[in-house]
């Protein structure tokens, strides 16, 4: 997401920083996602992702915005409950001084490369969606 964001010339004036908490463990200490939440809805769900979104805008208090994503990309890795394709997007933005935060999940088809280019994609329209509401 960093890349896609990054390649447009004169992006520096608008993006501030991104965080890759792969790990578990990454996630609590860099963005604070609540350990107890990880562990009872796993790091593939909505209140993870929001969390992850919340503490990526904590972490830079200069940004407006931040957007997240968890999820199984595959070709390993999915359960029943939790298939691979299936990602979990956070989105978090400042307006009028409060943090907002809001999640979703998409089951997106495909190989790894195909989920995570969706997901990118996906992540971007959340950010777009929050600019236009606030417009």
């Amino acid at each position: 997401m960093a890349a896609a964001l990054t390649s447009i010339p004169g992006s520096s004036a608008w993006f501030d920083r991104g965080f890759v908490t792969y790990d578990n463990q990454a996630k609590v200490d860099m963005l604070g996602v609540d350990p107890q939440v990880l562990e009872e809805a796993g790091a593939v769900s909505e209140i993870v992702a929001r969390q992850m979104a919340v503490g990526a805008l904590q972490a830079a208090p200069g940004a407006d915005m931040a957007v997240s994503t968890t999820g199984v990309a595959g070709p390993g890795g999915g359960t029943p409950d939790k298939p691979v394709g299936m990602v979990c997007f956070g989105t978090a933005w400042r307006d009028q001084g409060q943090i907002h935060a809001r999640a979703l999940t998409q089951q997106l088809p495909g190989d790894r490369a195909e989920v995570r280019a969706a997901s990118v994609e996906i992540a971007l329209r959340q950010l777009r969606d929050v600019l236009k509401s606030l417009a």
